[in-house]
């Protein structure tokens, strides 16, 4: 009798861990780098896009994926839906989109931002969030300058925001309703957070890092409490990137670090456990508030975690990633796949008085060109300029620094990385 007692226990203990939810990929490898985004409506019906120029789609909560869309290595940021019908595209490089019939056809939209100095359209959206029935909030961008884009008719018209009075760069809208909401990105106090009361009329800094360079990335709503808040943030060689966390709806922040520099995805489960990752990192997952991590060594390039409840999330990153209890078969291991970096060469290294340097680009791009010292202190910007075409560019800056090391942070779409620099 105890025999079969203590089986029955086994038994039910061992269902207790299958039942216990887990990420597995279910949208394989990125052939153009990897997914930005990842946008559910609700349970079953979702989109992926990715840094080259592909829409998928799914009905069925990820188990099969039609694609929808070539754009031939546009590099599309995100993907966001009103509805089953009504969603909007951002790139980087191609526009600003809409589609009224569930992502089957996509229509350019031309009367959102207007042009830059150059007379050239600066249609480059970097963030997105729908809110109630009509409302779209979005922003830009990473490389600056900093806007929001708002439409209360679903996309019919917009009202364009000039941000420069807040930030240099945006990166991230999450709205509460139509009226209360959050935009983060960067200003010269470092990574910061924005908050408005009145639909983007006017914003109040409620949060910077305090490190020029450093923006925050990605934010979060915990789901079963809306005051408990997370974001991430993306720093530079040699600090590491951060985990911010409210509990007070953003009032206040606490600071720790993740160990890597270029964090950007985000998502919890609870107020204690969570995940995050970047370019260089599968999911990281702490059960402490960020306190101690463990890189679980599965997934790779996080970009965007979408949960829905303690059971249901889903990432985007070289792949497309699902956590639940469901048996999905087994985990596709993708070894913490780092992006492709710039083929970057310096010399002379060590430096004199100029400092020369090649960069060379697979594909249109945008650069940020800036100068750290060894200790992560923001010394100089030496060029941001969008890149019209592939192959070897050449620079050259001078550099009238004392004799140390630095580190130049090169900061393309595809993320961040940096070269030590050793002045003689």
């Amino acid at each position: 009798m105890k025999t079969r007692l203590l089986l029955i226990i086994l038994f039910l203990s061992n269902l207790s861990l299958l039942a216990q939810p887990t990420w597995h990929e279910v949208l394989p490898t990125s052939s153009g780098g990897r997914y930005d985004d990842v946008f559910f409506l609700n349970e079953n019906m979702g989109w992926a896009a990715g840094s080259g120029g592909f829409v998928y789609k799914t009905t069925d909560g990820g188990t099969n994926w039609d694609m929808q869309l070539d754009m031939g290595g546009v590099y599309i940021r995100n993907i966001e839906f009103l509805n089953e019908n009504v969603g909007f595209l951002g790139t980087l490089d191609g526009g600003f989109y809409k589609t009224i019939n569930g992502g089957t056809d996509w229509t350019l939209v031309n009367n959102v931002i207007p042009p830059n100095g150059n007379d050239e359209p600066n249609d480059v959206i970097c963030g997105l969030d729908c809110v109630g029935t009509h409302t779209i909030y979005g922003c830009g961008t990473y490389f600056g300058p900093a806007y929001i884009i708002k439409s209360v008719d679903s996309g019919t018209t917009w009202q364009f925001i000039n941000m420069s009075a807040y930030a240099e760069s945006l990166v991230e809208v999450l709205f509460v309703d139509e009226n209360i909401g959050y935009a983060s990105g960067g200003n010269s106090n470092g990574g910061v957070i924005l908050k408005t009361i009145n639909g983007g009329t006017t914003w109040t800094e409620i949060h910077h890092t305090g490190i020029n360079g450093e923006w925050v990335w990605k934010m979060q709503r915990l789901f079963s409490n809306p005051n408990v808040m997370f974001a991430s943030v993306e720093s530079f060689s040699p600090l590491n990137g951060k985990l911010l966390k409210s509990v007070d709806g953003g009032q206040n922040w606490v600071s720790k670090e993740v160990p890597d520099t270029d964090i950007q995805a985000v998502g919890f489960i609870s107020e204690t456990h969570g995940w995050m990752g970047g370019h260089h990192t599968g999911f990281l997952e702490t059960f402490d508030s960020g306190t101690t991590w463990t890189n679980t060594a599965f997934g790779g390039s996080l970009n965007r975690i979408q949960f829905f409840d303690a059971n249901l999330a889903y990432c985007s990153g070289r792949g497309i990633y699902k956590f639940s209890d469901e048996n999905l078969g087994t985990n596709t291991f993708a070894g913490n796949a780092e992006r492709e970096k710039l083929e970057v060469h310096v010399v002379p290294n060590p430096v004199e008085n100029q400092l020369d340097f090649s960069v060379t680009f697979k594909s249109t791009d945008h650069i940020i060109l800036r100068l750290f010292d060894a200790t992560g202190k923001w010394l100089t910007e030496f060029k941001t300029e969008k890149i019209y075409s592939a192959g070897q560019h050449q620079y050259s800056f001078p550099f009238p620094y004392p004799t140390g090391t630095y580190y130049l942070s090169l900061h393309n779409d595809s993320g961040e990385q940096s070269e030590k620099i050793i002045k003689k």
